[in-house]
């Protein structure tokens, strides 16, 4: 059972990147009728998000939100001894995007880098391997960069994602901190369920082909996509979290013998507004402690977490705190996080 615990390790500080190209919901009416996408906008919740433009990727995110964070904290890159990338949207099926960036950001050659696949989920999976190697001797900081370009993988012509999903970059510095008691992860995964949210082709399994990049109908509701898009069951998904994320938050928070009520802000992923409203209630959590970014960036996937924090929780984490972080999504995987934190500072969120 992945159930992990650490002490005197903490995020010190974060910065966030999203694109200039601002995309406003009710105004993407190019493929469908606009009391279609009112519809579509009222349910979701989502009325803006952040679209890469051309030749930007999630790496370029990243970037910029890392050269925020070394110039507003005054950083030593050469205190960098770990830089972890989080993403399903790499600049390349080959070498790993962790490595391009370790050489962009003029970080050391003895800097490890490496690249950790996951969706919705991966920002707290993520922090649990930054802790991990912050925890061990002769470790300085761990540089967490968490990128998506999720405007890429959906496509415009399907209703059922391509209103939901949007662009941006988070980074994060991980340290000791003797003056922070423990941490408490839980990480978990279900690949029986791994049809739920997917890309069939342009994989190894099924590789790109002429066929796999011919735009098709794909169910009764005239929705298009290519077999090269990503395609999510909504209803399924949204049981699934209903029985798997609120009774392992609850567990989590027995672990480190604390409550809801007890934790400061509590960030889930941005999954949509109706399934972020439902398990507030579920959990009785206070409203006024479940921030939210889904009206404004969309699902960023797996940057939804920390681009939450940095956008709504700026010059709230002074003095000690305590955070509870829940991803879920893609795989299925999930992962709950109580975190104490002091003194986090949080550059403002950039646009590139």
């Amino acid at each position: 059972m992945a159930e992990l615990t650490f002490e005197h390790i903490g995020i010190s500080c974060m910065a966030g990147a999203v694109p200039k190209n601002l995309i406003k919901n009710r105004d993407y009416t190019e493929h469908f009728p606009a009391d279609a996408v009112k519809e579509i906008v009222d349910k979701t919740g989502v009325e803006e998000r952040r679209f890469a433009v051309e030749g930007q990727t999630a790496s370029d995110l990243c970037f910029a939100a890392a050269e925020q964070i070394f110039e507003d904290n005054s950083l030593d890159k050469s205190d960098i001894d770990i830089l972890l990338f989080v993403s399903q949207t790499p600049d390349y099926r080959m070498p790993a995007t962790s490595v391009t960036l370790q050489h962009r950001l003029g970080l050391g050659k003895s800097t490890a880098a490496f690249d950790i696949n996951l969706g919705c989920s991966g920002f707290v999976y993520g922090l649990s391997v930054a802790y991990a190697y912050a925890n061990m001797p002769g470790i300085h900081k761990v540089l967490l960069l968490d990128g998506e370009t999720r405007s890429k993988v959906y496509h415009p012509k399907d209703r059922k994602t391509g209103f939901i999903f949007g662009d941006a970059g988070v980074a994060a510095i991980i340290e000791k901190n003797e003056n922070l008691g423990e941490s408490f992860f839980s990480l978990n995964s279900d690949g029986s369920k791994s049809d739920l949210i997917k890309i069939d082709a342009g994989g190894y399994r099924n590789p790109s082909s002429q066929e796999t990049v011919v735009e098709k109908v794909v169910d009764e509701y005239g929705n298009i996509r290519t077999d090269e898009h990503g395609y999510m069951n909504g209803a399924d998904v949204f049981n699934f979290v209903l029985r798997e994320i609120p009774k392992n938050i609850k567990k989590t928070l027995a672990r480190a013998e604390t409550t809801g009520d007890d934790c400061d802000y509590v960030v889930c992923h941005q999954a949509n507004k109706f399934m972020n409203d439902y398990l507030a209630k579920k959990l009785k959590l206070d409203k006024s402690k479940v921030p939210s970014t889904i009206e404004k960036y969309g699902n960023t996937s797996s940057v939804s977490i920390p681009i939450t924090i940095v956008d709504q929780l700026k010059d709230k984490l002074s003095g000690k705190k305590k955070l509870l972080l829940s991803g879920f999504g893609v795989g299925m995987s999930w992962a709950t996080a109580v975190l104490p934190t002091e003194n986090v500072k949080i550059s403002e969120v950039v646009e590139v």
